[in-house]
């Protein structure tokens, strides 16, 4: 029995010690991107207008996603609302852009996954609140609620949030590169 414990405290320890680092993070970039990307790639685009004056005039539609209420308030009238309304939804739309990107070539991996969090945690409030989506709830039997389906979304950017991109990342190859070039080593007996 003893044996069988220490192969196994072997085998998974090497997994946690040599792979899991560097693979871990890496599948959530790509679980991310490959489930998520396009999916807020695409909302982005309904949002903005027409060529690269588009990302800064956005569409009705824009606001209507964003901020429906607020934009019902106003008889459907963005050009009604407040400057703050309309920086939300500037802002809000690039997100969708930049976040995304950012994760997928794992630049700022940390702060571009803090982002996203904050974003489907705003995105599932206006989902509730201005949509009428059903948020479900955790620990019952149906597993496609919004808020199951929002967590499984979190998990992979919290895993980036505490370990960072991975090995194959921007992150990565920009820490090697503003790494400081040692010094030759100059014992500590001789002058230098």
């Amino acid at each position: 029995m003893n044996s069988l414990i220490t192969l196994h405290a072997r085998i998974f320890g090497a997994l946690e010690t040599h792979l899991a680092p560097a693979l871990l993070p890496s599948l959530a970039r790509l679980l991310f991107v490959g489930a998520l990307f396009m999916y807020y790639w695409n909302a982005g685009l309904t949002k903005i207008g027409d060529g690269f004056g588009g990302l800064f005039q956005l569409s009705p539609g824009a606001y209507v996603q964003i901020l429906p209420r607020a934009v019902e308030a106003v008889g459907y009238d963005p050009s009604a609302l407040g400057a703050l309304a309309r920086a939300t939804v500037l802002f809000g739309t690039w997100a969708e852009f930049l976040l995304p990107i950012l994760l997928a070539v794992g630049l700022f991996t940390r702060i571009a996954a803090l982002g996203m969090i904050g974003f489907v945690m705003v995105q599932t409030w206006v989902d509730v609140m201005g949509h009428g989506a059903v948020l479900g709830a955790l620990f019952d039997r149906h597993a496609d609620g919004l808020i199951d389906t929002r967590a499984f979304w979190i998990f992979p950017l919290l895993l980036l949030v505490f370990k960072g991109a991975g090995p194959l990342s921007l992150d990565t190859a920009l820490a090697r590169w503003l790494q400081p070039k040692s010094a030759a080593f100059v014992p500590a007996s001789q002058p230098r």
